[in-house]
């Protein structure tokens, strides 16, 4: 049984396949190797935590894709993917952590038995995940040494950039991950306050993530909840410890909601006891900076321009962030919720279009403290539609 038959039609996954191939042709490419595995799971929705060992889906310009994964998940992987058990191939469990070999040794063989690997003379360029986290350069040389035929290039983030526009199915499975969001943060903004320790405030957002809500349940998140606090909030990304929080400290939470993979991510800064002028000031300012970028999303816009509102607002308290806004975002899985394709900053020209989504982050990290103010959004046909709904401001407790 297929696990993920409700979620999409088999029209949706046959849209998504034609515009993944359009931009194989329209860069010169036989094939493309998809290694990652939000890419995986975006065309033939197979979803298992299985990506730490080599694994890969093989897309030919024409005739039917293949899934190769190790033997163990291969079995099963009918139980989440749409493909035939013809198309999901499992390599032998002697090829898993060698140090000589490789899993794509195997692979590269058994392609050659299914005639998959063309000619010298008809073989074309191969585009590669060059800059997919779970593509290692042992698997590049496998396939470089077994496949001499092929030309390796990088395809720049192929099915990244087919994945940036969202459908209807799944701007709805991103609402539903706003609704886990939502839960999450109101755990960790009750459960945050002076004399808790961090990790049982993790504790209570990680159970509300997966607990989700009563109408459905929340997927493990690509990105642990992080907790910046007090004069360590200066840096971003850094985690809990078991020690307790204390009187007039901020604390920034950033998390996620997740629900069949889609992610929506939140940062809210909460201020235990009283708040410093410096850090009224900034969020006052980064409030008012999001609220500005929020306002000038729509179709047709350059992402360009909302890098160039929010530097225009904080220029105007004296300040700047010298990182990217944002990015796109949908599917997620660790290390990232990330689609490492669009940027918001003023070097990127990419035009916004309906249903694309992002995360807006207003991270502000200062010298010895930080606030972090962000938004999951869709950009509608007419503006902006926001994932989650808690005040954009700093939250005193």
């Amino acid at each position: 049984m297929y696990l993920g038959a409700q979620l999409f039609t088999d029209s949706e996954y046959e849209q998504r396949l034609i515009r993944v191939r359009e931009l194989m042709d329209r860069q010169g490419l036989s094939a493309i190797i998809v290694t990652d595995p939000a890419n995986i799971y975006y065309l033939i929705g197979y979803n298992a935590w299985s990506f730490y060992t080599p694994q890969m889906l093989f897309i030919p310009i024409e005739g039917e894709m293949v899934f190769f994964a190790r033997e163990m998940d291969a079995h099963g992987a009918h139980r989440t993917s749409w493909l035939s058990e013809e198309q999901i191939v499992g390599y032998p469990e002697s090829y898993v952590h060698r140090p000589h070999v490789h899993a794509f040794d195997w692979v590269a063989w058994a392609l050659r038995q299914r005639h998959l690997i063309a000619p010298a003379s008809r073989a074309g360029s191969v585009g590669l995940e060059m800059d997919s986290h779970f593509f290692s350069p042992k698997a590049y040389r496998a396939l470089h040494n077994a496949i001499p035929e092929w030309k390796l290039v990088d395809n720049f983030e192929l099915v990244n950039w087919v994945r940036s526009v969202k459908s209807d199915t799944e701007v709805q499975l991103m609402r539903q991950a706003g609704m886990v969001c939502s839960e999450a943060m109101r755990a960790a903004i009750e459960t945050i306050d002076v004399g808790v320790r961090q990790c049982d405030a993790a504790a209570a957002i990680s159970q509300a993530q997966i607990t989700g809500t009563d109408q459905f349940g929340g997927d493990y998140p690509a990105i642990v909840p992080l907790l910046p606090t007090g004069a360590a909030a200066d840096t971003p990304h850094l985690t809990w410890h078991q020690g307790t929080f204390t009187d007039n400290e901020a604390v920034v939470i950033e998390l996620t909601g997740a629900h069949n993979r889609y992610h929506c991510p939140l940062a809210r800064t909460v201020a235990l006891g009283s708040p410093t002028k410096e850090l009224d000031y900034v969020a006052k300012a980064t409030a008012e900076g999001l609220n500005n970028v929020l306002d000038a999303i729509r179709p047709g816009v350059a992402t360009r321009e909302l890098a160039s509102t929010w530097n225009w607002s904080l220029a105007k308290y004296g300040l700047e962030k010298p990182s990217r806004l944002g990015y796109s975002i949908g599917i997620g899985y660790p290390p990232d919720w990330g689609e490492r394709t669009i940027s918001i900053r003023t070097e990127d020209e990419t035009i916004l279009e309906t249903n694309m989504t992002f995360h807006i982050v207003c991270g502000m990290w200062m010298d010895d403290y930080g606030f972090e103010l962000s938004e999951s959004v869709r950009v509608s046909p007419t503006g902006v539609e926001t994932f989650t709904s808690f005040p954009r401001e700093l939250i005193r407790k």
